[in-house]
Formats: structure tokens, C-alpha cells, sequence
């Protein structure tokens, strides 16, 4: 034993050797900055989770939708009911002995008589109808995954069931089928029936047909309909996780927003991690704050897994026992509508925190890192960021609670790093900006989180980082902002702005674009990432230039090596054409020098490279996003996308930059 030990440090510390020789030494001149300064945002806006990054297909399957979500909504919102073949019967939604108390309502389906007419070619029975998210997309040969809760509730004791996919004809006819099976239900109690459906044709428009074949009645709960083939089987829609994961982000942020301190509704809906996680028919499911419904289909660990997969760091975010200042359209009041907990509950919102710092890092052995490995995942996740609080208006009521919070938190887990907020509207000479700052630095908050949604041409024209003090112990979180459009000069504007903050970022520890998704026909705030439909993501002129900063992070930045002829760097707030940025950044675990080159202005520029510090150079690979400073990508068309070539390199030459242009130039060293 003792030789293969000997053997196994041997080998460790000839890969550790080898870690540190591969690592290069960074030429003098660099200042160190963050490696972890592009990341992303996730919030359920937008129907960015249930119809988007979440794979279920259907909508409302646990039946619990209800009109304190949405006008004119209820139980059977979402679902058709059908007769077909001439049969009789009824619906109607129960709460009677339900499938448990997080999920109270269920569908009893009453059959009178099963029709025996075959003019529908073979349809009949009483039954539902879910046409998913503007229909279910399906592909020829996939598995779907089908899955129901059933029981027996009157005096048959087995009972059939048609399960289909259907391609739906209109009135009077019979709907195409893609797929079907038959189930037997037998008991009286609730039972999890599944079954794999394999459509024989692709669909853009199909539905999940749920027909009860025998005389009786039957209770139904839990309907759900998932693809097989999801992101490494983990239950996230494919194309959109690949669209994340080609960004290279290093953090996430989640679950919001808003949606973390329960938006306009108060404290009966803000989000509490803990009814996120487990069995998802055993979670408690939530009105959104953006007006619609939230599964948690996409939960806590599912969260955590995505993190994982993708080699972020994940970085949730808890309330703090404070509403949102827009607490039932607070925002016009004078003084606004924030409402606090009272301090003697303080203590439940702490051991959230602490109990999710165990379920995240605990071991099998704790209470609570015992509920993550039942759940599949022995190993801890390796939480390092957890936020408090999101952007709620910096009251002495906050205050007092979020120094509660913290305090207790951090002496618990001192190896935690807490990111705080800076309020909304995370500019100078706010009254939120100014306290949150007064607040961070009392405390020694480690990182706090600014938020900021401007016109390109305040990305165009600020600065904002340069003027930061430097003898400061807080970092800064750049969680939410973009330009107020998705048009190339939007994203250019941004990417200078990054540029600003890349230059910055000894000051700027992390930023994140905000918001990610937004569904097709159900998008509550613009611009966005990624649009999306049930085929395909669109991927916006700003997804390329964050792209961009995601692949060419690094350790040290050079800012003396680019200059641009004639052209005086200084941004002037009414002169935008011209606007120019650059910034060198040298990975030295990765032994690649990243050079980016930035034209916001309607003429062409010329820069000059001088890269003799850095050693040998001969080629790079050279991407370039440019095009019309007013096109867009939409679902009807995509004319912008970056261009990728191998150009040959010299210590010292000069590049054209053409107008309304980013360039990146990744150089192996």
C-alpha cells in the first residue's frame, strides 16, 4: 500500500510540475485583473424557464394555475377538454385527498359513456388536451418521456388510458397520430404511470392527448412530457444550454431579479430555495413575479447541476426578509412601498442561508448536504458566492437587516463571499448608489452589486470605473445593464463599455448581461440575450460581443501596447463618431494573448500594435463582428454574426479597423 501511495504522489506531483511549467510568467507592465469578469444572469422573465430552458413540454401539468397569477385563469388553463367519438362526460378540478400540499389541485375526469361510433377513426373516450408552449415540438424517432400521476376514484377497478401525440386538424376531424400507448390504472391510490412516446414524423404543432377508455372516474395530477435527449440528461433544453455554454461564462447568477424578493406581490411569494428542491411533484409552485406561472421544474439543484456542466461558479441569491420597493406599484409612491419582517424573524431567513451553504457544501453526513445526495448528488457543489438582496432601495430598514444577515452568515462561513447591492440605478449621486457604498464600506462588504439600464450612448460616452477609488476593500459586481436596444451599435456600445470596464477590472470583479432569455411572444422586457422559440435560439449582435469577452479572459492587462493613429483616445460626451477602445489580456494558465480592438464611429481606423514584451508571435486567430450600425438579429433574419480567419502576426504592425467593428485577435503563445 505504502509503495502505491509513494507512486500516486509521484505521479500528482509530476502534474502539478508540469501545471506550473506550462504556466507562463507575465511580462512586466500588466496590471492584475479579474478572470472571472464575464458570467451570466438568470432570471425567469420572459418565460425563460417553464416554455424555455426547461425542457417539460406541456403547460400547467399539476393543474395549479390559478387567477391570483393571471386573469381568467384556473385549473384546466392550458388544457382542452375532449369527447370524442360521440362519449359523455366531464371535468372538474379537486383538491380532496390531493398528491400532496404543495401541489393541492388535481383533474377528476367523470366518464358517462365510452363512445362506440368509428366515423373518428378510432378516437373516443373523455379526456384532456395540451398543446404546450404555442404547441409541442417533437421529432421523428425521439423519445418523449411521459409521466402521470392516476388513481381510481370510483367504483371501477381498472381503468384504461390512451395516451397520444397528435397532430391536431381542426373541428370534426380526426387529429393526425404521432405516437401512442395504453395504461391500465388498478389502484386507488395515487400511482406515477410513465411511458416513452416515439413520434413517427417531425411536428412543430403537435399536442398530448389523455383519454380515459372505461366508464368511471379518474383522478389525474403531474402530467408531464420531457425529451430524452436533454443537456447531459440533466432536463435543460439542449440548443439554449449550448448557446450558454459557447459564451464561456465563468459564474451564474439566479434565480433573480425580482423574483427573489417576490416583485410587486409581497412576501407570500418571494422565493424560498428550499420548495425548489427534491421530487418535482413535491414542489411548491409559484406565481411569477412577471406575471405568469412558475413549475420550479427548473429549481434549486437543477440550478447547481447547470453550474456544474458548465464549469460556473454558481452564485445564488437569497432574500433578506425586505420586499421589492414596487410592492403592488409601490414605485409611484412617495418614500415607495417596501415592507420589512419584523427583527425577532430575522432568524429564519439567516438559516436559509446557512442551510443552503450546507446543502451546497455540507457532506453526506449533514442534514442538509444528506437532502442534495438523495437527490443524486453526493459530491458538494463548491459554493464560494452567495448574494443577499437585489437591488431593493437602500432604506435604514434594509440596512438593518441585511447587516443582521450578513454578520451572522459571515461568521459562520467566513470562507463564503457575500455580494451585496448597490440599489437600482447603480450610478453616483443616486441616494441607493451612495448608501449602498456608505453601507459596504462600513461592514467590509467584499463585492457589491450594481445595476444600470442606459442608452448606447451612455455606453458610448461613460467612464464610470475610471474615477473609482483604488484603496477600496469592496469589489464591484456589475450584475444587470445593457443598452436600451439589440442593434449592432447597441452591442458595440457595450462592448466598449466592456473594454472600459476590462481596463477596470482591478476595480470590476464580475459582470453579467442581463436580462438572458425571452420566449417568442411572451417577452416582458427588451433588449435581451437570447430570443428564443420552440426550433430554435436567436442569438443577438450583443450574445457575440459577450461571447467574445467570455473567450479571451485572463489574468493581466496591458494597456500601453495599442495605439490608434491620429486619434485621440479621450471620449468626448457630444463627438460619437470615431469612438474607439482596445485592451491586451493575457491568460497565463492558458498561454494565450487576447487583443481587441473596438470601432463604434462611421469611419474607418488605423491602430498600431507593438507586442515585442510578449515573445514570439507568428499567428492569431482573428474575429470580427461588423456590419450596418442599425441592423439587428430577429426571427426573421440574422445578418450579423462574427467572421473567423487565421492572419498572420508581427511584433510591431498597424490594422485596419473598419467602422462599426470588434475585433478580437487570440494569439497563441
Amino acid at each position: 500500500m505504502k509503495r502505491f501511495m509513494t507512486v500516486a504522489a509521484l505521479l500528482l506531483a509530476a502534474m502539478m510540475g508540469l501545471q506550473a511549467q506550462n504556466t507562463l510568467k507575465a511580462p512586466k507592465g500588466g496590471k492584475a485583473i479579474s478572470d472571472e469578469l464575464i458570467g451570466i444572469f438568470f432570471e425567469d422573465i420572459s418565460s425563460s424557464a417553464d416554455g424555455g430552458l426547461f425542457a417539460e413540454l406541456t403547460q400547467n401539468g399539476s393543474f395549479e394555475f390559478n387567477p391570483t397569477e393571471h386573469d381568467g385563469w384556473g385549473p384546466a388553463t392550458a388544457w382542452k377538454f375532449l369527447r370524442p367519438g360521440h362519449s359523455l362526460g366531464r371535468i372538474e378540478p379537486k383538491m380532496k385527498q390531493p398528491l400532496n400540499d404543495n401541489n393541492p389541485t388535481y383533474m377528476r375526469v367523470f366518464v358517462e359513456r365510452v363512445g362506440h361510433y368509428y366515423d373518428f377513426d378510432g378516437w373516443t373516450g373523455v379526456g384532456l388536451q395540451n398543446n404546450g408552449f404555442d404547441g409541442i415540438s417533437v421529432k421523428a424517432g425521439a423519445k418523449y418521456d411521459f409521466s402521470a400521476f392516476f388513481r381510481n376514484s370510483g367504483e371501477a377497478t381498472r381503468m384504461q388510458v390512451r395516451v397520444a401525440l397528435v397532430v391536431p386538424q381542426g373541428w370534426g376531424k380526426s387529429p393526425k397520430l404521432l405516437a401512442d400507448t395504453t395504461l391500465q390504472i388498478t389502484s386507488e391510490f395515487w400511482i406515477k404511470n410513465t411511458a416513452v412516446l416515439t413520434p413517427t414524423e417531425d411536428a412543430t404543432n403537435a399536442a398530448l392527448q389523455i383519454l380515459v377508455l372505461t366508464k368511471g372516474a379518474m383522478d389525474i395530477d403531474e402530467v408531464s412530457l420531457m425529451p430524452e435527449d436533454t443537456y447531459k440528461g440533466h432536463g435543460l433544453r439542449k440548443d439554449l444550454v449550448q448557446a450558454l455554454a459557447d459564451l464561456h461564462p465563468r459564474f451564474m447568477r439566479f434565480p433573480g431579479g425580482c423574483i427573489v424578493h417576490g416583485g410587486g406581490d409581497g412576501f407570500w411569494n418571494t422565493y424560498r430555495w428550499k420548495t425548489t428542491i427534491g421530487p418535482r411533484h413535491e414542489r411548491r409552485h409559484l406565481k411569477n413575479t412577471w406575471g405568469y406561472h412558475q413549475s420550479m421544474g427548473l429549481g434549486y439543484y437543477e440550478y447547481f447541476q447547470l453550474c456544474e456542466d458548465l464549469n460556473m461558479a454558481p452564485l445564488p441569491i437569497l432574500p433578506c426578509g425586505v420586499s421589492c420597493q414596487g410592492t403592488n406599484g409601490g414605485w409611484g409612491m412617495r418614500g415607495q412601498a417596501q415592507d420589512v419582517v419584523p427583527m425577532l424573524e430575522m432568524d429564519e431567513w439567516v438559516q436559509d442561508a446557512l442551510d443552503l451553504i450546507e446543502w451546497a457544501n455540507g457532506d453526506v453526513n449533514t442534514t442538509w448536504g444528506r437532502k442534495r445526495a438523495e437527490q443524486g448528488h453526493p459530491k458538494p457543489f463548491g459554493l464560494k458566492y452567495l448574494g443577499i438582496g437585489n437591488e431593493e432601495k437602500i432604506t435604514p430598514e434594509f440596512a438593518e437587516r441585511f447587516k443582521y444577515m450578513y454578520e451572522r452568515v459571515t461568521k459562520a462561513h467566513p470562507e463564503i463571499v457575500i455580494v451585496g447591492t448597490a440599489g437600482p440605478g447603480s450610478h453616483p449621486g443616486n441616494s441607493d448608489y451612495d448608501n449602498g457604498w456608505k453601507l459596504a464600506e462600513e461592514i467590509g462588504l467584499p463585492i457589491i452589486d450594481e445595476h444600470y439600464y442606459e442608452p448606447n450612448r451612455y455606453f458610448l460616452t461613460s467612464r464610470q470605473y475610471d474615477k473609482y477609488p483604488r484603496n477600496r476593500k469592496t469589489k464591484v459586481y456589475l450584475g444587470e445593464y445593457a443598452s436600451k436596444d439589440k442593434k449592432l451599435i447597441d452591442a458595440l456600445a457595450e462592448g466598449l463599455y466592456l473594454l472600459h470596464v476590462e481596463r477596470n477590472a482591478d476595480v470590476v470583479s464580475m459582470t453579467s448581461y442581463a436580462p438572458l432569455f425571452a420566449r417568442k411572444g411572451a417577452t416582458n422586457w427588451n433588449p435581451d440575450l437570447i430570443y428564443f422559440d420552440n426550433e430554435r435560439p436567436i442569438l443577438t449582435c450583443s450574445y457575440y460581443i459577450q461571447q467574445m469577452f467570455g473567450q479571451s479572459a485572463g489574468q493581466y492587462y496591458y494597456g500601453d501596447c495599442i495605439q490608434f493613429l491620429n486619434e485621440e483616445l479621450r471620449v468626448k460626451s457630444e463627438e460619437l463618431n470615431g469612438l474607439v477602445g482596445q485592451s491586451v489580456v493575457l491568460n497565463v494558465k492558458t498561454r494565450k494573448l487576447f487583443v481587441k480592438l473596438c470601432n463604434a464611429g462611421d469611419e474607418a481606423k488605423t491602430a498600431k500594435l507593438d507586442l515585442r514584451r510578449f515573445g514570439s508571435i507568428k499567428t492569431a486567430t482573428k474575429t470580427v463582428l461588423s456590419g450596418s450600425p442599425e441592423n439587428e438579429n430577429n426571427f426573421d433574419a440574422q445578418p450579423i454574426a462574427p467572421q473567423t480567419e487565421t492572419v498572420k502576426m508581427q511584433k510591431r504592425m498597424t490594422m485596419d479597423v473598419p467602422p462599426y467593428s470588434f475585433i478580437m485577435l487570440e494569439v497563441e503563445l
